[in-house]
């Protein structure tokens, strides 16, 4: 069944972008959070600059008191400006590229909105600039792109660092195992109800491509597109470019840089 979006816990909705691709799954999540009777919402990744998609956040929304980007990519940014020009707010990430009208986003900032509270997290590793997003009330955290509603991340490379997303995924299962999470609003896909299986999952996804990468070195490949051969054979060929991105961060990450 294809992801469509819809209302989540008692504070969110998640507006699905027309940006389908194989890259993107069925679109760009945008959140729509707001305490219950408050006024004012937070918008997370207004997605791509799509009007018709724009003014339904909006709609959707009603005034907004801030944006939040979880990184940089445009189908996650690329309308923020706009959109929060049109409603009269600051745009906030790490990156100072995409700060709008405001101050950024770091480590352990917490935003709050009309008793809303959201928590930053520095998860970087799909990009240098990636944030997640707790949110207390719900005890669910919103992952951008570190972690997906169905497959699994690229890592960026050369932005992105695998040693880095590694820390960032143990960091969030920690959250998860302690109880402060529960639930995972992802960028891309599906809600995912259990955070704690999906994250030991994505560990143990990474663990074995690492595994599968040094046998592909081993057997003589040699450069990172005959790499991507070996390891992602069962892979759709549309998704290869993005593929080669990772194996060259696990490359680099195994001590074997790639220089082509």
């Amino acid at each position: 069944m294809s992801w469509q979006g819809g209302s989540f816990g008692e504070r969110a909705t998640c507006v699905l972008a027309p940006n389908a691709s194989p890259m993107t799954l069925d679109g760009t999540n945008t959140w729509v959070m707001r305490e219950p009777d408050a006024r004012r919402a937070v918008v997370v990744d207004p997605g791509p600059l799509h009007e018709q998609h724009l003014d339904r956040v909006a709609e959707i929304a009603g005034p907004v008191g801030v944006v939040l980007l979880t990184h940089g990519h445009a189908d996650h940014s690329e309308g923020a400006r706009a959109f929060a020009e049109r409603v009269g707010c600051h745009v906030r990430a790490l990156d100072p590229t995409f700060v709008y009208g405001g101050e950024g986003l770091h480590e352990r900032d917490v935003v709050e909105l009309d008793g809303l509270e959201v928590r930053v997290v520095e998860t970087p590793g799909h990009t240098s600039d990636s944030l997640s997003f707790v949110l207390p009330a719900e005890r669910a955290v919103l992952t951008g792109d570190t972690v997906l509603g169905r497959g699994t991340t690229v890592v960026a490379y050369p932005d992105g660092e695998l040693g880095a997303y590694l820390g960032s995924l143990r960091r969030l299962r920690d959250l998860a195992e302690a109880n402060e999470l529960e639930v995972i609003w992802p960028g891309h896909g599906p809600v995912l109800d259990e955070a704690l299986p999906v994250l030991d999952h994505y560990l143990r996804h990474r663990a074995a491509r690492l595994d599968q990468v040094r046998e592909a070195v081993a057997a003589g490949a040699v450069e990172p597109r005959d790499v991507v051969r070996r390891v992602y054979a069962d892979v759709d060929e549309r998704l290869w470019p993005a593929a080669e991105l990772s194996v060259r961060a696990q490359l680099e990450y195994l001590g074997r840089p790639s220089t082509h």
